[in-house]
C-alpha cells in the first residue's frame, strides 16, 4: 500500500476479473475504492478457489483494500443508490469503473446527468457490447493454436487469464489519464475498453499480425522453443528440467561456456557458415542443428553440478518448480516484503500482496484485507450521500441495503 492516490474516491460496480483488478491497483496505491454488489453478492462473490468454508479466496485476493457496499440492483431504489455513488460530488470523486452494459442504469449517459465531469472506464468484452471474456477472446486471436506440443493439433488454454489482467491494468492506466484530462479541462469522459482491443491491438504491438499478413498463415507451434532466439527446456542426468535462455550475445557466450560445447558448436558454425554470437535469429533458425549439443550437455551433468556453473557464468536460467516450491522461493514469495500475514474475511490467515511496485523514497503502508460484503455500506451511504442514520435504517428495513 502507498499513498500516491491518497483522496480520491474511485467507485466499482464490477464483477470477475478485469474491473476488480483495475479497483484493486488504484486502492493498492492509496485510493478509496467503494465496491457495490447485489445483495448476497454477485456473479463473482463464491467463485473458486474457496476455502473450507465456501469463502473464495478469488473474491478475496481480488477486493483487497476496498470498500464493500451491498444494495438490491433489481429494485429502482438500489439503482438509483448505485447511481448516486458512481456520480457523488467532490473534486476527487466521480470516478467509476465498471464492467455494467453499455446501455442500462448504469449508463455514461445517464450518470453524466448527475454529474458532467464523471469519468467512466468500462471494462467490455467485444467492442461492439457483445459478450466475450477472457478464454472466449483468446480463442478467437489464434492463440491456443500457436500454444502447446508441435505434434498435438488440439487448442491449449493458457492457465493465465492475461487479457482480463491486461485490461484490469491499463483501466487503471486509463482512470488516471482521464482524471488528469479532467483536471486539465474539466471534462468529463467514458474510456470504453474492450478485452477484444487489448487482445487485438497487443497481438499487432508484439508483430503478431503483421507477421501473419506477410507469410499468410499464424505462427506455428513449437513446444517450449523461444520464437525468434535460443530458448528451450533440457533435462540434466538426473531428471531435473530446466529453463535456458540465450537473447543477447552475452548470454549465449555463458551459455556455451558453462556447458563446455564451445568448439562443438563453433563446427556448427562453420559447416553451415554463420556466425551465432551475431544474430539471435540464426541461433533459432538452426536450432535442430543446435539443440542435440545442448540435450547431451545437460544430459551429462546432475542439476546440483550445472547450476551453480551457471549462476558463476551469468548464465539466463531457471528451474521449473510447482508452485507450492515456488511459496519457499525468497525471490518471489517467502520473506519477500511485499507480502504481508493478513486476517481475512475467510477466517484464514495467510499472506497477501500489496502494491507490486516498491517506491524506495516513500515507506509501504500495511496490506488491507478484503471487506466483507456489505460491511461499508452504512459509512459510505453516510459520508458519500449525505444520508442520515434513520434514512439508512429505512433502507435496510425495506431490504434495499444490506449489512456485513
Amino acid at each position: 500500500m502507498y499513498d500516491l492516490l491518497k483522496g480520491l474516491r474511485v467507485v466499482e460496480g464490477s464483477a470477475f476479473v478485469a474491473a476488480p483488478t483495475c479497483g484493486l491497483y488504484l486502492a493498492q496505491m492509496g485510493a478509496e475504492v467503494i465496491r457495490f454488489d447485489n445483495i448476497g453478492g454477485g456473479p463473482d462473490f463464491r467463485r473458486w478457489p474457496l476455502a473450507e468454508n465456501g469463502m473464495s479466496l478469488y473474491w478475496e485476493g481480488l477486493n483487497k483494500a476496498k470498500k464493500s457496499v451491498a444494495l438490491d440492483l433489481t429494485r429502482p431504489e438500489g439503482r438509483e443508490i448505485a447511481q448516486r455513488l458512481a456520480a457523488a460530488p467532490g473534486e476527487d470523486g466521480g470516478l467509476f469503473v465498471t464492467n455494467f452494459p453499455v446501455e442500462g442504469f448504469l449508463a455514461y449517459e445517464q450518470l453524466a446527468k448527475l454529474r458532467p465531469d464523471l469519468v467512466c472506464v468500462r471494462v467490455m468484452g467485444w467492442a461492439d457490447g457483445s459478450q466475450g471474456m477472457d478464454y472466449t477472446i483468446n480463442a478467437a486471436l489464434g492463440l491456443p493454436q500457436m500454444t502447446g506440443p508441435a505434434d498435438d493439433e488440439r487448442p491449449v488454454n493458457h492457465v493465465l487469464a492475461a487479457w482480463d489482467l491486461l485490461t484490469g491494468a491499463y483501466c487503471a492506466f486509463a482512470m488516471v489519464s482521464a482524471l488528469l484530462a479532467r483536471q486539465r479541462d474539466g471534462h468529463g469522459r467514458e474510456v470504453r475498453v474492450p478485452l477484444s482491443d487489448v487482445g487485438a491491438a497487443t497481438m499487432a504491438n508484439l508483430g503478431f499480425t503483421t507477421e501473419t499478413m506477410l507469410s499468410g498463415r499464424q505462427r506455428l507451434r513449437m513446444g517450449n522453443d523461444v520464437y525468434g532466439a535460443f530458448g528451450r527446456d533440457f533435462t540434466t542426468s538426473d531428471g531435473v528440467k530446466l529453463m535456458l535462455l540465450a537473447i543477447t550475445p552475452k548470454q549465449w557466450s555463458k551459455a556455451l561456456e558453462a556447458l563446455g560445447i564451445g568448439p562443438e558448436v563453433a563446427r556448427v558454425e562453420a559447416d553451415l557458415g554463420v556466425s551465432f554470437a551475431k544474430d539471435e535469429g540464426l541461433r533459432f533458425t538452426h536450432r535442430e542443428r543446435l539443440y542435440p549439443l545442448f540435450e547431451r550437455a545437460f544430459a551429462q551433468k546432475t542439476a546440483a553440478e550445472l547450476t551453480p556453473a551457471f549462476d558463476a557464468g551469468g548464465v539466463t536460467w531457471g528451474s521449473y518448480q510447482p508452485l507450492e516450491a515456488a511459496l519457499d522461493d525468497p525471490r518471489l514469495f517467502k520473506g519477500n516484503p511485499l507480502f504481508q500475514e493478513v486476517a481475512h474475511p475467510s477466517g484464514l490467515t495467510y499472506a497477501a500482496p500489496g502494491a507490486m511496485g516498491t517506491i524506495p523514497q516513500d515507506e509501504r503502508q500495511p496490506v488491507r484485507r478484503a471487506p466483507r460484503l456489505g460491511e461499508h455500506t452504512d459509512e459510505v451511504l453516510a459520508n458519500v450521500l449525505g444520508m442520515g442514520s434513520a434514512e439508512i435504517a429505512k433502507l435496510h428495513d425495506q431490504g434495499v441495503v444490506a449489512g456485513a
